[in-house]
């Protein structure tokens, strides 16, 4: 039998089948973990980012990590042949199955292709300790994935509100073309 560890394998190109076969691989485990899991691997792969790159590039870094989930979410896993409406719809459902949190749309400025949208008991940060900050970078990205996917049209998206800032609730603010 062949070291597996020793094969050259280019693991630098992320597509959606990456991801496995998680029913077969984890037949008694399950498809889900803990929250803390998730933020344990999040947050001290972001620590070390941040102690060797700075800042700055681990916040670009970790947007452009969620830009990639949510580009390959949204082809692989939403129906993107369906009205605004019913594809935030579907998105909301997803999400919440996923336990990922609880989607919202605030408003949507057709004209100016601006979306503010919430999510509550977000994975990334509901329950965290105040910061005064918003720490949802990698939030940011997939969103932003997710809208450019669906609209093909490029979309920035910045946090507004955080729990760890002192709100409730994570408010996103999503700008076409930027």
């Amino acid at each position: 039998m062949e070291n597996i560890f020793n094969q050259k394998t280019d693991h630098s190109t992320f597509t959606w089948e990456s991801l496995g076969d998680i029913k077969e691989g984890r037949g008694t485990l399950g498809l889900e973990m803990p929250v803390l899991v998730y933020r344990l691997m999040q947050f001290t792969i972001y620590d070390v980012m941040t102690k060797n790159y700075g800042r700055d590039q681990a916040d670009k870094i970790l947007y452009d990590a969620g830009h990639l989930a949510g580009s390959e979410y949204a082809k692989n896993a939403l129906n993107l042949k369906q009205d605004l409406n019913n594809f935030v719809a579907s998105l909301q459902d997803s999400l919440a199955t996923l336990k990922v949190g609880i989607l919202r749309v605030e408003s949507i400025d057709a004209e100016a292709k601006n979306i503010i949208l919430t999510v509550a008991e977000d994975l990334d940060c509901s329950g965290l300790p105040l910061t005064d900050e918003a720490v949802c970078i990698y939030d940011e990205g997939f969103i932003a994935g997710i809208l450019e996917v669906y609209t093909g049209v490029p979309y920035s998206v910045k946090e507004i509100d955080c729990w760890a800032s002192g709100d409730r609730i994570c408010r996103f603010k999503c700008t076409a073309g930027a």
